[in-house]
């Protein structure tokens, strides 16, 4: 006990983590060994290390409730009163105290164990909150290890992982490249702190384009929406707050240069339309169907839900490849839509006069 009491303001040094951290963790460790030598995995326990006198307190605690299941962690009411006056249910009450000088072999090395595990949790914890302010940006990484569902990116003092979901398909991640990611999350559940990164995602792109259009930045211009299947076609809706000035053209630049920057960090097989945004539904409809032409759109405003009318040999380009376009147009637009063909109605040819009625016709209005 005494050598672990020395221990807390070593470790906390060396591992750059405050006193209170790493007391927690081993008072969890010194909890987890007594209950190796002394107790069964199901009892909570609970222990207090005084760094002063280096004294180890555990004590095994159990919950209050009005039908005891399990006695092993649970007490009756009536019990924990006799324990504690003031015990109420769902509250908890201290069975059983013990002072603590040592351990058997066994439980010392799985306190060690514990301690090994928890320190790192908190070490990482504590790089991770450095990026708590990072979150929803893009950051340059270096891909240390590729695993078949994961990719782990190396940001300096963490790592990041970037799950299959949050990557774009058929792209390869190379051992030591450096690549852009966005900073998606930090997921705090299962086995500690994750940093989670992506390429594959809308926010990505409207990230890069945020570092490619200026105008973005000065309001002039703005993404209304996104809609992206990574790796295949992301369709953009961009609008301007100024007269006069054409957002579709600010966001492709001057020969394509805008467009073509990103498509080159997300891959050319990916193609990008972007197209205005209208605040008639209908209007915006008809635009998220680029490049399909479009006749006509009725809108049903109560079921979120839109008829879209094409020609017949407009159709198959409306629905696109495995129905990739009207996929991706409904959740731009946030309408379920429904393509149909419609034929364009001919008009009835006039009959053609024949020449001796056209010349009779002609003699009598000379005549005339």
């Amino acid at each position: 006990m005494k050598q672990l009491t020395l221990a807390v303001r070593t470790i906390a040094e060396e591992k750059n983590l405050p006193e209170e951290t790493v007391l927690s963790v081993i008072e969890q460790a010194i909890a987890a060994a007594w209950r190796r030598d002394n107790g069964t995995r199901e009892q909570l326990v609970r222990a207090n290390l005084n760094i002063n006198s280096g004294a180890a307190v555990v004590s095994v605690v159990k919950t209050v409730v009005e039908d005891v299941e399990n006695d092993i962690n649970q007490i009756s009411l009536e019990d924990a009163k006799k324990l504690d006056a003031a015990a109420e249910i769902d509250g908890e009450v201290t069975v059983e105290t013990h002072n603590v000088t040592t351990f058997g072999r066994v439980a010392a090395q799985t306190a060690k164990q514990v301690i090994l595990q928890r320190l790192r949790e908190a070490e990482r914890e504590v790089v991770l909150a450095e990026f708590e302010d990072k979150i929803g940006t893009v950051v340059i990484g270096t891909v240390q290890r590729v695993e078949p569902r994961v990719v782990r990116i190396e940001l300096g003092k963490a790592v990041g992982i970037m799950p299959q979901s949050e990557q774009i398909p058929g792209e390869y991640y190379g051992v030591g490249r450096r690549i852009k990611v966005y900073i998606k999350d930090i997921e705090r559940e299962g086995r500690g702190p994750q940093l989670i990164l992506s390429r594959g995602n809308e926010e990505f792109v409207r990230f890069l384009f945020n570092q490619e259009v200026p105008e973005m930045e000065t309001g002039a211009v703005e993404i209304k929406a996104i809609a992206r299947e990574a790796g295949r076609r992301t369709k953009l809706a961009v609008a301007s707050a100024l007269p006069g000035v054409d957002p579709v053209g600010t966001f492709v630049g001057g020969h394509g240069a805008r467009v073509q920057a990103v498509m080159n960090e997300i891959g050319e097989q990916e193609k990008i339309d972007i197209i205005p945004f209208e605040e008639d539904v209908a209007g915006f409809i008809a635009n998220a169907m680029s490049p399909a032409e479009v006749i006509s759109v009725t809108v049903n405003e109560e079921e979120k839900r839109a008829t879209v009318y094409v020609s017949e040999d407009q159709q198959s380009i409306a629905i696109g490849r495995a129905g990739q376009n009207v996929r991706l147009a409904s959740r731009l637009t946030g309408y379920e839509l429904d393509i149909e063909a419609k034929t364009a109605v001919k008009s009835e040819p006039k009959p053609r006069k024949n020449i001796e009625d056209s010349l009779m016709s002609v003699v009598e209005e000379v005549a005339e």
